[in-house]
């Protein structure tokens, strides 16, 4: 997976990122939990460690 800075912070993410807004909300009902992790588990092991999440997307939920 290729990396990029992020910003000036030193840190770097992976070039594709995981958006979650719909694991648990936005595009209907929430996703099944367990298939979530499972997802969110693989795009880890295939080097993803930039994930779009928000308080918004559901508090302490997503």
């Amino acid at each position: 997976m290729e990396r990029r800075a992020l910003g000036k912070s030193g840190l770097e993410v992976s070039a594709l990122g995981l958006g979650c807004m719909g694991m648990s909300f936005g595009y209907g009902q929430a996703a099944d939990k367990k298939e979530m992790i499972s997802l969110i588990r693989k795009a880890v092991e295939l080097g993803v460690n930039f994930f779009d999440t928000a308080e918004v997307y559901g508090p302490f939920t997503n």
